[in-house]
């Protein structure tokens, strides 16, 4: 089997557990809210808005322009909508493609040790972020095209510098072919994901360092063009202009203006101090090739204090930094000096032409040969040459490869190094997985030296290699299972990271658990959360959420309070803190906080698709506040503004109803009318619509078509009383009372528990003549709202109609109790009493209420 085939079948293997899996972290607001990836959003939209669906140039953007990784999305849900194992099989095959892709391109450099290579690729666990969780697949696309760019620019360096033949022109032609292929797969990795540019730095080191073979110093005589030829020339000017090109692009694209994150996502990006900043983003690339080295300690979010800041010269982990950068710094210039040792080696016999190197050269006939590859020329020597490959020129030396790899680690890594701008993250594991393939390119190289020197040695040192390759690659195999089953389920995934960010994890191991209906957990989670960072506003909003869903308003509009002060732009903190409000009675401090939710400025938010929502919600209760007290006009401006407000994926329709019953109460039935089809046309089986619209229709005459909206409304749901209810006025105007109180009766069966139901289902079955049954629902709704004096009136009332008249005295007065100054009451008790004193009845009359 072909090592690249073996390695991606072993990547598949080791991630097909995945598929299995359900969306993870950052997948809900990248594929589940993500409205580009709806079949009715035009696709041109992936062109304008960022990974998470924010236009480009909003200032709450996270500039994140990967219109391929959207655009595989939007594929995705094409195919099966959002079930997971769709997306998380095209994850585990990208992988594959990429594995396999690696593997060839390391057979051009190490030869048959390009099956460790490809191996240790497969297996690291450093990829199990990229690869489990699906908004990962940004990070393997662009690997992939990467790769494609890389490939296609060795075989522009092959048939550039190798020898002409009869063919020549078509050799020149297939020469710049790949070459455009090259700028065109840089261009889709790009697309795929910002990092993806960094190839043409990555294609330019392989030019002059190994397929030139160049010393450092002779590097800047190229670049002032003293030794170069024109093809070379070309090749390296175009990959610069190129670049220059698609940056200059890019940030054009994105509006001219970076990123902003708030200080949880980069604490080091917000200290006012600099040495700070320094030392921190210093440590932090060591930090990173610590997990690549030794992947034991993982977590799928790294932000906030997952790493500490360094403030100071005495942080022991400096140190690490130094040992860091002196060992690459100790490496790179090994591997420079060491291509002028290995030409002394060859007796300066290196293939050139016109003082040009046409290729891979001999470095070491030894090294050649212990590689497994045949000797310089072509020259076959049949005792060397393995089985499973053809006949190929010489490898690189051992110095060229590891240039190249410290290339490849470096130059893809350094837009996370906050050098240029700052970036969102602390530390991103999926950000690591193009450096890896330097990573895992620098073990192999590494491991074949050392192999090649112990094979000139006794013993069984080689063996001992083997080994140790097979148990580091076993190491990494089963840790990278283990890891693929904590992205098995949220749950896993943020228990696995309490060790490393206990905020965040109990924070959203919280959310988990609370939809799961664990509520007395999550509680305990949030608590845990906020007892390592009491300032949380995402978890104390949460946390109040929690305790408004349980019932404990008080406590809840305390957190939300909290999670205000602690974000003053969390909009969806101010919808339920004023929702709160109403519920208590206090309208106008409802009133002032849905105000001052709608007055928050549009700019420099997390998520603005969010905040919008929860904006036009506040502005929506902010209407039907107005509504209740009278307030008309008053209320059809904020729902305007609402409707002005609300982004694309709003559900309009109980706005759009509220707006009708606005203008109905105006009496401008005609707009009215408008409003309530909107509602039906945004919802069509919104109930509230089809009930309020049958009045109108009932209004203006129309009873047979009035009378199809109010049974439709019992047919979209046959349990809701208030559907009986509405029926049953409308049959009543029809003085069609035995079929009205049937659907008085019906409804106060099914809501026996809402007081407005029971209420006017009463006063149905008292209008039918009913006066038994009317009774009997007055009496229901005066247990329901027994401080409520319409409620004791009329239950008084009803019960003077049936003759019990010593009950009818108590109900009476108690209303009055409430409600001293009510004339009805008064007017109904002094009739009640005088028909008691003709009957000689003892009364319990009050003066004092009267005379009030």
């Amino acid at each position: 089997m072909y090592p690249e085939l073996l390695c991606s079948a072993v990547a598949v293997g080791l991630y097909a557990n995945t598929l299995d899996g359900d969306f993870c972290y950052d997948d809900s607001r990248a594929i589940k809210t993500n409205q580009d990836l709806l079949p009715e959003t035009p696709w041109t939209n992936i062109l304008y808005n960022d990974f998470w669906g924010t236009l480009l140039t909003h200032s709450g953007s996270h500039k994140s322009f990967r219109p391929l990784c959207t655009l595989s999305f939007r594929f995705n849900y094409s195919l099966h909508g959002l079930r997971p194992w769709g997306y998380h099989l095209l994850n585990v095959l990208l992988h594959a493609l990429v594995t396999g892709l690696f593997t060839v391109i390391s057979r051009t450099l190490l030869g048959s040790w390009c099956l460790l290579a490809g191996l240790l690729f497969a297996s690291h666990p450093i990829h199990t972020e990229a690869v489990a969780g699906v908004v990962g697949r940004a990070d393997v696309g662009a690997a992939l095209f990467f790769l494609m760019s890389l490939l296609c620019y060795m075989k522009h360096c092959r048939l550039r510098g190798g020898p002409r033949t009869g063919h020549g022109r078509s050799s020149v032609t297939r020469c710049w072919a790949w070459f455009l292929g090259s700028l065109w797969c840089a261009l889709g990795s790009m697309l795929w994901k910002e990092q993806g540019v960094t190839v043409l730095a990555v294609s330019a080191v392989y030019d002059l360092f190994v397929f030139q073979q160049l010393r450092f110093r002779q590097v800047l005589q190229y670049l002032l063009g003293k030794k170069m030829n024109t093809a070379e020339f070309v090749s390296l000017i175009a990959l610069v202009l190129w670049g220059i090109l698609l940056l200059s692009s890019r940030l054009y694209w994105m509006g001219n203006q970076p990123p902003n994150f708030s200080n949880s996502d980069n604490p080091a990006a917000d200290s006012a101090h600099p040495l700070t900043r320094t030392l921190t983003f210093l440590y932090l690339p060591a930090a990173n090739a610590w997990l690549l080295l030794c992947p034991d300690k993982l977590s799928f979010d790294w932000s906030m204090d997952a790493v500490p800041l360094v403030k100071s010269f005495a942080d022991w982990r400096n140190l690490h930094a130094v040992a860091f950068y002196s060992f690459l710094i100790a490496l790179a210039l090994a591997g420079l000096r060491g291509q002028k040792r290995d030409a002394k080696e060859s007796n300066g016999k290196a293939h050139v032409s016109n003082g040009k190197s046409n290729g891979y050269q001999a470095s070491d006939t030894n090294h050649n040969i212990n590689s497994g590859e045949g000797p310089p020329n072509g020259i076959v020597n049949g005792s060397s040459r393995l089985p499973h490959y053809p006949q190929r020129t010489s490898l690189p030396s051992t110095e060229n490869v590891v240039v190249f790899s410290l290339g490849i680690i470096s130059l893809s890594f350094l837009p996370a190094t906050n050098l240029f701008f700052y970036v969102g993250f602390v530390i991103a594991e999926r950000v690591l997985y193009i450096p890896s393939i330097g990573f895992c390119l620098l073990v192999a190289t590494g491991t074949r030296s050392l192999y090649i020197k112990l094979r000139r040695t006794k013993g069984n040192n080689k063996v001992l290699v083997f080994c140790l390759c097979s148990v580091l690659l076993l190491l990494n195999g089963l840790k990278t299972v283990q890891r693929n089953r904590d992205w098995s389920s949220e749950e896993r995934l943020y228990m696995s990271g309490i060790s490393v960010n206990p905020a965040k994890a109990w924070g959203n191991l919280g959310n988990v658990l609370k939809n799961q209906g664990k509520i007395v957990e999550a509680e305990r989670a949030y608590r845990n959360a906020l007892h390592y960072r009491g300032n949380m506003a995402d978890m104390l909003y949460n946390l109040g959420l929690l305790l408004q869903e349980s019932g404990r308003f008080i406590e809840a509009l305390h957190y939300y309070k909290l999670s205000i002060a602690s974000r003053p732009t969390l909009a969806s903190a101010y919808l339920n803190t004023g929702i709160i409000l109403m519920n208590q009675g206090k309208q106008e401090e409802a009133k002032h906080t849905f105000v001052t939710c709608a007055g928050i400025p549009d700019e420099n938010l997390k998520d603005p698709h969010a905040h919008k929502s929860s904006v036009t919600s506040c502005l929506y209760n902010l209407g039907k506040l107005l509504h209740e007290q009278g307030l008309q006009q008053e209320a059809l401006s904020v729902y305007k503004e609402a409707v002005q407000k609300m982004p694309k994926q709003f559900a309009p329709h109980s706005l759009y109803n509220m707006m009708g019953e606005a203008y109905m109460r105006l009496n401008r039935l005609e707009e009215a009318g408008h409003w309530y089809k909107e509602s039906l046309r945004a919802k069509p089986d919104h109930i509230p619509a089809h009930l309020t619209y049958g009045k109108l229709l009932s209004i203006t005459g129309q009873k047979a078509e009035a009378e199809k909206y109010y049974l439709r409304a019992i047919q979209l749901d046959s349990t809701r009383g208030n559907c009986y209810m509405h029926y049953g006025q409308f049959l009543l105007e029809q003085s069609r009372l035995a079929e009205a109180a049937e659907m008085a009766e019906r409804a106060a069966q099914l809501d026996n528990s809402e007081f407005d139901v029971v209420f006017s289902a009463a006063h149905m079955l008292r209008q039918a003549n009913l006066n038994e049954a009317a009774e009997q629902q007055y009496e229901h709704a005066a247990c329901l709202r027994p401080d409520y004096p319409a409620a004791l009136m009329n239950l008084g009332a009803m019960l003077h109609l049936n003759g019990k008249l010593a009950e009818a005295e108590a109900n009476y007065l108690r209303a009055l109790q409430l409600k001293p100054d009510d004339a009805i009451t008064q007017s109904n008790l002094r009739k009640l009493w005088n028909v008691m004193d003709k009957q000689g009845l003892r009364t319990m009359q009050n003066n004092a209420i009267l005379k009030s």
